[in-house]
């Protein structure tokens, strides 16, 4: 699919790999809408790639539908999705305090896994009325799984288990929307320079992690996570696949 004057959703956009990505798409000549519950970081990176920004609880099945109507609004109906809304706290299921609140285990749940599916659903409900397009299809839809998904590290259980989820769910909605034309594939993050990286854990600490990485020993860019986005969106016979970008790193338990 060419993603010129294609209308796209990126959620998790106000920084890191989904402002990565929504700038790529812009850069491209998509029309964007870029969700988060950061309104105000999203408006921030709206204003550089010409998007839209709208405040989105992806968890929420109300937040989720309007922010897709005020897009749908905005951009025409989406032929693109990319789930890149997440969060990732580190805590063991048995501390010396005592067991993981299982609050704590649910939220992460609900936003990685709950939220992705929530804006699958309600996106892809959109696609399959839309108009086929070259080779029939009607849109496409990437998650964000991690290699957690495949060596979920201690302290990492809520994390790798939603991350697992999403890597699981890709298959079997690629199935699904095949008959619409609507492709589904994900992307497992290796270790990359985001917020929620750069911002949490001491310069020594990522140091260690870059030189931990096979080739290239340093930390992934998050423009590297954009341009496999545009390849997967351009590229018809990928579908229902989930592909690490990792530069072959294989966690260790902790």
């Amino acid at each position: 699919m060419d993603v010129k004057d294609c209308a796209a959703i990126v959620t998790g956009a106000a920084g890191g790999l989904g402002a990565a990505t929504a700038k790529a798409l812009a850069a491209q000549g998509a029309k964007v809408a870029l969700l988060d519950l950061d309104l105000d970081g999203a408006t921030q990176m709206a204003k550089e790639c010409n998007g839209l920004a709208i405040r989105c609880d992806v968890a929420s099945a109300s937040s989720a539908q309007e922010a897709i109507e005020k897009a749908k609004a905005a951009h025409g109906p989406a032929r693109l999705l990319v789930n890149c809304a997440g969060i990732a706290p580190p805590k063991r299921i048995v501390t010396r305090d005592g067991p993981q609140d299982l609050e704590e285990f649910r939220k992460t749940i609900e936003v990685n896994l709950i939220g992705t599916f929530n804006m699958m659903r309600l996106a892809a409900a959109d696609m399959i009325a839309l108009e086929p397009l070259a080779d029939g299809e009607r849109g496409v839809i990437v998650n964000t799984s991690s290699v957690a998904a495949y060596e979920g590290q201690i302290g990492q259980a809520a994390y790798a288990s939603s991350k697992g989820a999403v890597r699981s769910l890709t298959l079997p909605a690629a199935r699904e929307f095949s008959s619409k034309g609507v492709r589904v594939n994900a992307i497992a993050p290796g270790i990359f320079a985001t917020p929620m990286l750069l911002n949490v854990v001491p310069k020594d600490v990522q140091k260690t992690l870059a030189a931990s990485v096979p080739f290239p020993k340093r930390l992934g860019d998050p423009d590297e996570f954009a341009a496999l986005v545009l390849f997967m969106a351009r590229t018809v016979m990928m579908n229902g696949e989930t592909v690490r970008l990792d530069g072959a790193i294989r966690m260790e338990p902790k």
